[in-house]
């Protein structure tokens, strides 16, 4: 039925699998990136300006939907989501948010490629988007 041969590759059992896996959880959440991005994920959330300017941008894109999959916008309507855009993104909160979350996709790529290296695997590319998401 499996006609999948494996040459050279050593499997773990599941709970040295699992347990690996745990301990390299626990190890990304004592990073200082991960540190970082959960304290800029409060702050953003707790501030009460950057939300209401996230929420009148998100509204106004919304209402704008069919429009913008038709590339359809007048000027008028696209000046007035680009400033909504920009008085969100200007947050500073927001700004901090973005680069937290940046730094700490940034460490998750080095992690993910250091790991395709240890195991000889294109981590990434068996990782990748499925037809469902």
């Amino acid at each position: 039925m499996n006609d999948l041969v494996y040459d050279n590759i050593e499997i773990a059992p599941v709970e040295v699998v699992k347990c690996a896996a745990r301990d390299f959880a626990s190890a990304l959440a004592e990073s200082p990136q991960f540190k970082t991005f959960e304290q800029a994920a409060d702050r953003f959330r707790q501030d009460e300006t950057a939300q209401h300017a996230m929420q009148a941008y998100q509204e106004k894109q919304q209402s704008l939907r069919a429009l913008l999959m038709l590339n359809a916008l007048n000027e008028e309507q696209r000046v007035e989501l680009e400033g909504l855009h920009r008085a969100f993104i200007n947050q500073p909160v927001v700004r901090k948010y973005f680069q937290a979350q940046t730094d700490l996709a940034r460490l998750c790529q080095q992690l993910g490629d250091m790991l395709s290296e240890c195991v000889g695997l294109n981590y990434a590319a068996a990782c990748g988007v499925s037809c469902c998401g």
